[in-house]
């Protein structure tokens, strides 16, 4: 028995990384193609309108895939065609979501559905080819394809006397370049 899960994509393409560490994307994701999960448990909380996925769980839609070690899905109530409506996703523990092509991991990650964005936090890692950026928080608008990473971090570091070591920080990256005779 599976419900329908709408999976996060990563639609940003990062060809082209531009001052102020936005880029622009390619094609949009397929949200129509059919989802299908897997994990080592489901709990479904009908009262609370969730099901929580443990257990290295995959969700994979067309060629993007998300994995974490939990993904607490919520849904509205409201029924379409024998199941409920999905609003978010909220994805904890070593969330990595990849298209052919690129990769993003992170902490954490959350799906609004509604808002058809997602947010990735804590640890941000975007990957193409040989093309790397890191920062605190990666934030994916679909419609758009924009992408942006800034240097938030999910929180602050502290030393043991309480003084804080390192609090946010900032965009690194790496870029390669082509071979010239």
């Amino acid at each position: 028995m599976s419900r329908p899960i709408v999976i996060a994509s990563l639609t940003a393409t990062l060809t082209a990384i531009a001052i102020g560490t936005a880029a622009t994307g390619q094609t949009r994701h397929n949200s129509n193609a059919p989802i299908d999960f897997a994990a080592a448990s489901i709990e479904l909380q009908d009262r609370a309108n969730r099901a929580v996925l443990s257990g290295g769980v995959r969700i994979t839609q067309a060629n993007m895939t998300l994995t974490a070690a939990r993904v607490t899905v919520s849904y509205t109530g409201q029924v379409i065609d024998g199941s409920p409506s999905v609003s978010r996703f909220d994805a904890a523990g070593g969330v990595t979501v990849s298209r052919p092509d690129q990769t993003a991991k992170a902490q954490y990650g959350v799906y609004d559905i509604n808002r058809r964005v997602i947010t990735m936090l804590g640890g941000v890692t975007l990957t193409q080819g040989g093309n790397t950026v890191s920062g605190g928080r990666l934030t994916i608008d679909l419609d758009t394809g924009r992408a942006s990473i800034d240097g938030s971090g999910v929180g602050t570091t502290r030393a043991p006397d309480g003084s804080v070591i390192r609090s946010g920080g900032r965009v690194t990256g790496r870029f390669t370049v082509p071979k010239r005779d």
